[in-house]
C-alpha cells in the first residue's frame, strides 16, 4: 500500500471513530466518499469503485460500534430495550439489501439515492422540529418494521443506520444522548448482516483490486478499523458534554457536505 494512501485512510479513521462516538454514526456518510475517490484513484470503475466503497465502509462498523457503544454504555445512554425490539427488522431488512436490492441496483442509481435520503435526514435534523409528547415508540410490530427500514437503507449507503435512527427516535420522544447511544449499539447488528451478505454476494465479481474479498477491501477495512477504534471513546464522552440543539446542528451540516458530494459522484458515474 503507497504511504499517501495509508494517511488517507488513517487519517479518515481518526475522524470516522470520533463522529461514530460522538453522534452515534458508524462513519458510513464520511467513508464511503473518501473511500469511492480513493479506489476510484486506483484505476477501479466508477460502478464498482461506488459499491466497494458501501461495502468496505460498513465492513469496518463493525470495530467502531463496539468501541462506541462501550463508552455510550457506561454513561447510561444505551436504551437496550430499544435495541432488542430494533434488532430483528435490522437483520431481515438488511439481508433484503445486501444479497438482493445492492447486487441488482447500479452504483450511480446508489450513489444519488445515498444523497437524497441523507439531504433529507439533514433538513429534519437540522430544523429541529418538535414531536408530539404523547408520540412514543411503537410496539413490538412497529420496531421490527423501523428497524427493517433502518437494515435496509444502511445496507443500500454503507453507514450504521444513525442517519435514519437518531431521527426517527427523537421523533418518538427518544432523548437525543439515548437515541445517540442506542443507534450506536444497532450499528453492529446492522454491520453484520450487512457484511455477511455482502461478501455472499460479491464473490462472484470480476476487476476487483488486490485484496478484496467480495465486495470488501480489506486494506481500506484494517486501516481506518484500527485508528477509528481509538477515537470513538472521546468522540462519545464529548456527545455528553453538548447541547441537544448544538449536536443536532453538527449533525445535519456534516450530511449536507457528504450529500452533495455523492450526487456528484452519482452524476458522473450515470
Amino acid at each position: 500500500m503507497e504511504l499517501q494512501i495509508f494517511i488517507e485512510l488513517g487519517i479518515t479513521g481518526i475522524v470516522v471513530g470520533f463522529m461514530a462516538g460522538l453522534l452515534g454514526l458508524g462513519g458510513g456518510l464520511l467513508m464511503v466518499p473518501v473511500l469511492s475517490f480513493i479506489l476510484g484513484n486506483m484505476g477501479v470503475a466508477e460502478d464498482l469503485s461506488i459499491k466497494m466503497a458501501i461495502v468496505t465502509s460498513m465492513s469496518t462498523i463493525l470495530f467502531t460500534s463496539i468501541s462506541s457503544v462501550r463508552t455510550h454504555h457506561k454513561l447510561g445512554a444505551v436504551r437496550w430495550d430499544l435495541v432488542k425490539g430494533l434488532a430483528p427488522g435490522i437483520v431481515i431488512g438488511s439481508a433484503l439489501a445486501s444479497l438482493w436490492i445492492f447486487v441488482a441496483v447500479k452504483g450511480a442509481t446508489l450513489a444519488i439515492f445515498f444523497g437524497v435520503f441523507v439531504s433529507y435526514s439533514a433538513f429534519q435534523m437540522y430544523m429541529d422540529k418538535k414531536p408530539k409528547p404523547s408520540r412514543q415508540m411503537p410496539g413490538f410490530v412497529g420496531q421490527l418494521g423501523m428497524g427493517g427500514l433502518i437494515g435496509m437503507l444502511s445496507g443500500l449507503v454503507g453507514a450504521g443506520g444513525a442517519f435514519v435512527s437518531v431521527p426517527l427516535m427523537a421523533w418518538c420522544n427518544v432523548a437525543i444522548h439515548n437515541a445517540i447511544g442506542t443507534s450506536a449499539a444497532l450499528g453492529f447488528p446492522i454491520a453484520l448482516a450487512n457484511v455477511t451478505g455482502f461478501v455472499i454476494s460479491g464473490l462472484n465479481i470480476d476487476n476487483l483490486p488486490p485484496a478484496s474479498v467480495g465486495y470488501i477491501w480489506l486494506p481500506g477495512m484494517i486501516v481506518i478499523a484500527c485508528f477509528s477504534v481509538f477515537t470513538a471513546p472521546f468522540g462519545a464522552r464529548a456527545a455528553h458534554r453538548l447541547p441537544v440543539k448544538k449536536l443536532k446542528r453538527v449533525f445535519s451540516f456534516f450530511l449536507v457536505f457528504l450529500a452533495a458530494y455523492m450526487f456528484h459522484k452519482g452524476m458522473n458515474a450515470a
